[in-house]
């Protein structure tokens, strides 16, 4: 990607993940002048991919949901090749796999997910109308609710403990990076409802192909890269270069590390931490291309990736990805590797380990009361956006953007 031109901008944004290219795209298309430094060697912060020995490596396991109304309106779906999961999910239990799928979807009929087994009657009314609600309703009232748990909420919708522990707790703790079912119960509505409404996918490059084409979207040269911002002046930012770029308004659009740097004031929530080990052996496959849980909870999830996107691996070979709350330490991959042999029911002995991925700012927390979004101006001329002031989503993430933006546009006076 070329570097900026010498220009004097308009405006500046620290950081080319998602909320950053947002942002500037908007910008851009309001007539401003706007350039983006970027400390890495990359767009897309958190969400990128990499290559390793033939196979896609995404940084830390992720999905791209279809029914999100800011990547529709800034993307182009069909050139990200997107290759679909079956939807719903597998949960391994003492007793079996236990579905959790919609049926339907198949014959192009509306529907929500409806488990095939196991789940007691009044399980699948609950959760039939909780979908119902969720899908078809208006958003507004899932947005203005009062807040609670989510635990709180699956309960008042009158779910049995014993779906919640077999059903939702190893599911969700995939979604929201904890498993005490304490995230908002509104952010719940809204991803459940994101859910039923779209389709997980992958695109064919891998997930950093969604931040790659928002940035193509912007001028040559106004992503400039391995550019790390030292420290904000009163004029602009200092380069840890030590060049100076001057601009009449900043956007910080950094990860929470970069934000706590360059705005100390600024509140920021904790983040979630999530490890991903990457495998490769035997003939492993789930026969579908779907997520399978843990009832144990001894991981999140794991995904035959190859199973979802074939180009995601050598010919010939697989990818397994499997996730598991927190850092990894010794120890804990052998573990896992059992537990996967267990719910796979085949040896994982002689699986090869191709590399691991731990991302420390993978999710914010989301506890009740959250604020769905929050005002992007923290001082003159200084902004501030990400996933940490919307609901953690994509989703949240460009519409943080978006927001920052029309702040800016607004003291511009544009």
């Amino acid at each position: 990607m070329p570097v900026a031109n010498a220009g004097t901008p308009d405006a500046l944004v620290v950081g080319a993940g998602l909320a950053g290219l947002a942002c500037a795209q908007d910008l851009r298309s309001a007539g401003i002048v706007v350039r983006i430094v970027e400390a890495s060697d990359g767009v897309g912060g958190r969400m990128r991919s990499d290559r390793h020995e033939g196979f896609v490596i995404d940084r830390g396991f992720q999905v791209f949901n279809t029914s999100y109304p800011q990547a529709r309106r800034r993307l182009t779906l069909r050139r990200l090749r997107l290759r679909p999961f079956t939807p719903g999910a597998l949960v391994h239990t003492e007793r079996g796999r236990l579905r959790l799928s919609d049926p339907t979807r198949g014959h192009r009929r509306l529907s929500g997910p409806m488990p095939v087994r196991g789940v007691a009657a009044r399980d699948l009314l609950a959760l039939g109308v909780l979908s119902a609600r969720d899908m078809l309703g208006p958003v507004r009232p899932l947005k203005h609710a009062e807040d609670h748990t989510t635990l709180t909420a699956l309960a008042a919708a009158g779910f049995s403990e014993e779906f919640v522990e077999g059903f939702f707790r190893p599911f969700l703790s995939g979604v929201f990076l904890e498993d005490e079912l304490e995230t908002s119960s509104r952010v719940f509505h809204l991803v459940w409802r994101s859910m039923l409404r779209g389709t997980l996918c992958l695109p064919v490059a891998g997930i950093g192909a969604v931040p790659a084409q928002l940035a193509e979207a912007l001028p040559a040269g106004a992503v400039q890269l391995e550019s790390p911002v030292e420290r904000l002046t009163d004029d602009g930012v200092l380069l840890r270069s030590g060049r100076e770029i001057a601009a009449r308004a900043v956007v910080v659009a950094t990860g929470p590390a970069g934000v706590a740097a360059l705005l100390p004031g600024v509140d920021l929530p904790p983040y979630r931490v999530v490890t991903t080990y990457y495998h490769s052996g035997g003939s492993a496959s789930l026969g579908e291309p779907i997520l399978l849980t843990d009832g144990r909870r001894r991981f999140l999830n794991t995904c035959v990736l190859s199973d979802v996107v074939p180009e995601y691996a050598p010919p010939g070979r697989n990818l397994i990805a499997t996730s598991v709350l927190g850092m990894d330490t010794p120890g804990r991959e052998a573990r896992v590797r059992e537990a996967l042999a267990e719910a796979y029911g085949t040896g994982t002995a002689d699986w090869e380990l191709l590399t691991v991925r731990t991302v420390p700012d993978a999710l914010p927390a989301m506890p009740p009361p959250q604020p769905l979004n929050r005002p992007a101006r923290v001082g003159p001329g200084r902004y501030v956006c990400g996933d940490h002031r919307a609901t953690g989503s994509v989703q949240g993430a460009l519409a943080s953007g978006a927001r920052a933006a029309r702040e800016v546009l607004r003291d511009l006076g544009r």
